[in-house]
């Protein structure tokens, strides 16, 4: 963990106070409560081993398994923090028993209309299987009626697991609200940051496959989705809503955080240029886009939240896209009357639902992590971490576009556009012929020395940050990646022992906090397939990771057995470690990350989830200062950021 000020963990202590939820504490079961568990769980191995000898594949197979998974996690982490928890594992264990049962019967009602009940899909970040909840009216399916879908976040509860979540949820009859929802559990409490952004969509991805196979999926109106959450539901309600400005036909945020600015002091400059990735407040003016229904308590702390939306709205002259419902005397809550008005105003957009192709886009972006808005898709910016902002406007075969730190962006045309459009872009006027690329046609343009041109040909040019290869270090375990670990002998003890605890730490928090299953494998048994699909993280040096060693000459970094050279620093190899992230020289479509998991550790899991924000950038060279009582204690001896070309800035 690198050391921060004092005035810093002063105010770490503040700022959790105000935004955490109670802390777990443990119940851990006694013996026999744990040999019925364990009966429980070879019941239902004995279900799903009977289950796959018919043939029963995924999705019901993962729907039956989750279960099992869920009381594996538990037993693993030790997570049983309420007194119920291991009563709520074995009947979170019956119900898998019965939906066993229910699965070989053909009588299983996942997707039936009228039922609340679990599914589960297989992660393409880990592998894992993680769950969500469908709740689907009685009556949707039956006709050509069209319904609309709500994503719900829900709020931090640091005594929350799979297992306790998924007893609550199995098999109960839906509400009659008008409305399908889906109910993500977002790998637990993480404010729906990176691995926990990747269940929101991933679970929405899965839901809609389903739905389709089942013949269902012309009834949801994809101009009709709505997300909503309270408290770090809220939160994340913000973050994607606000980020995804073209998903949702309107957002519901309740409470939550929308900035961490001016909350940890004593950081180096990497940390603030990386909370332009998840600050909402800074991609405010995309509410342009997407309506916002707030809410707060006037007495919640965590009303500024929306105070702090509200104040940059009234800046960028874009107010009246936002109402703030504010219950008086109120403090963390949500009462009833006021879900009501909330659920009253989010139905009459909903009604409305989105342009399906608007003439007036505005969209703003930090990252190319978020580039696209309805028909705009920004490929390339100036430079990361600076405000990009985009007004473009269309009309009958032409359109008119403002840019702000942008370089390459696409246009996708709308069905009835003609043989050519005229685009006016930053005063420069340009013809152009729509190239058609499947179903769609649409027009790239590009800036080169301050003059925008038409461009036919896809980018051909070195290493660029793009969409998928933006960084930072925590970037890489948004999707698929794979641990790798050296199977020889490092140069220097104390790096081979950084390395061993670095993995060892990173692996333990991603258990216990993203609830998740490690990928990891050997050097020497990573396969072809692996590089084609993974980013892979390596941990080690030259002489103990192959993988290191092979890719070591084409990376921004020289590491000898005496010194390491990075970012112009030079320092002594035996007690300083180098971490990054860059395009792998293997296949430069996915990442490679040396000797670093999550850059934030479980001090922020446990503090508030507000801090869950990239602590190195791309790249650091860390002096290795162990202590007694933390043996990874590190101090930054150089930290930075690539620029666009992934060279240091």
């Amino acid at each position: 963990m690198t050391r921060i000020s004092l005035t810093a963990a002063l105010l770490l202590i503040v700022v959790s106070s105000a935004l955490a939820q109670p802390k777990a504490t443990n119940f851990p079961p006694d013996s026999p409560t744990l040999a019925k568990i364990e009966a429980k769980r070879q019941e239902l191995a004995q279900a799903l081993a009977e289950l796959k000898r018919k043939g029963v594949k995924d999705p019901a197979l993962g729907d039956v398994e989750v279960y099992d998974r869920a009381a594996r996690v538990m037993l693993r982490n030790n997570d049983f923090h309420t007194a119920d928890s291991a009563k709520g594992t074995l009947e979170m264990l019956d119900q898998g028993i019965k939906r066993a049962a229910a699965v070989l019967a053909g009588t299983d009602t996942y997707q039936r209309p009228g039922t609340r009940s679990v599914r589960a899909y297989r992660s393409r970040v880990d592998g894992s299987l993680q769950p969500y909840i469908v709740s689907v009216p009685a009556d949707f399916g039956k006709d050509e009626k069209t319904w609309r879908l709500d994503v719900v976040l829900h709020g931090r509860n640091d005594t929350m697991t799979e297992a306790l979540w998924i007893r609550g949820a199995s098999d109960r009859a839906a509400g009659k609200d008008p409305w399908v929802q889906i109910d993500v559990f977002g790998r637990g409490s993480n404010a729906y940051r990176w691995a926990g952004e990747a269940d929101v969509f991933e679970a929405l991805e899965d839901f809609l496959a389903r739905e389709k196979a089942a013949g269902r999926a012309q009834n949801l109106d994809r101009k009709k989705f709505v997300l909503r959450g309270f408290s770090m539901g809220g939160a994340g309600t913000w973050h994607l809503g606000l980020h995804h400005p073209d998903l949702w036909c309107a957002i519901g945020p309740g409470a939550g955080f929308s900035a961490t600015a001016g909350l940890a002091g004593g950081r180096p400059k990497a940390w603030d240029e990386c909370l332009h990735i998840y600050d909402a407040v800074d991609y405010a003016g995309n509410a342009f886009m997407v309506p916002i229904i707030a809410y707060s308590g006037a007495d919640d702390p965590q009303k500024k939240a929306a105070d702090n939306i509200e104040g940059r709205l009234k800046k960028l002259d874009l107010s009246k896209h936002m109402t703030h419902l504010i219950a008086p005397a109120t403090k963390h809550s949500f009462p009833a009357d006021y879900v009501k008005k909330a659920d009253a105003l989010l139905a009459v957009h909903a009604a409305k639902g989105r342009d399906p192709y608007p003439a007036d886009v505005r969209f703003t972006t930090w990252t190319l992590k978020y580039p696209r808005c309805e028909w705009l898709e920004i490929l390339r910016l100036d430079r990361h971490y600076s405000e990009a902002k985009i007004r473009a406007t269309y009309s009958v075969n032409a359109f008119d576009i403002d840019t702000t730190n942008t370089r390459m962006l696409r246009l996708t045309m709308p069905k009835n556009v003609g043989a050519k459009v005229r685009i006016k872009i930053d005063d420069v006027v340009l013809d152009a012929v729509p190239q058609t690329s499947g179903p769609s046609s649409s027009v790239t343009l590009e800036k080169k020395d301050g003059t925008w041109s038409v461009r036919t040909k896809d980018p051909a040019e070195g290493l660029e940050k793009v969409h998928g290869l933006t960084g930072p270090i925590d970037d890489a375990f948004t999707d698929s990646f794979l641990c790798v670990e050296g199977s020889a002998k490092a140069w220097r003890p104390a790096v081979a022992a950084y390395a061993v605890g670095e993995l060892e730490r990173f692996t333990y928090e991603w258990h216990k906090y993203l609830h998740g299953d490690l990928p990891l494998k050997k050097d020497t048994d990573v396969t072809d397939a692996d590089i084609a699909n993974k980013n892979l993280i390596l941990f080690g040096d030259p002489a103990s990771n192959s993988l290191i060693a092979k890719i070591l000459p084409k990376l921004p970094l020289e590491w000898t057995k005496d010194a390491i050279a990075l970012a112009g620093t030079k320092s002594d190899a035996a007690d300083h470690i180098p971490v990054l992230i860059y395009p792998n020289p293997l296949n430069p479509k996915k990442y490679v990350v040396l000797n670093s998991g999550h850059t934030f550790k479980e001090s922020e899991f446990k503090a508030t989830n507000a801090f869950l924000f990239a602590r190195l950038g791309d790249y650091a060279l860390l002096k290795l200062t162990p202590s007694a009582t933390n043996p990874l204690l590190t101090e930054p001896k150089t930290i930075g950021l690539f620029d666009e070309k992934w060279q240091p800035r």
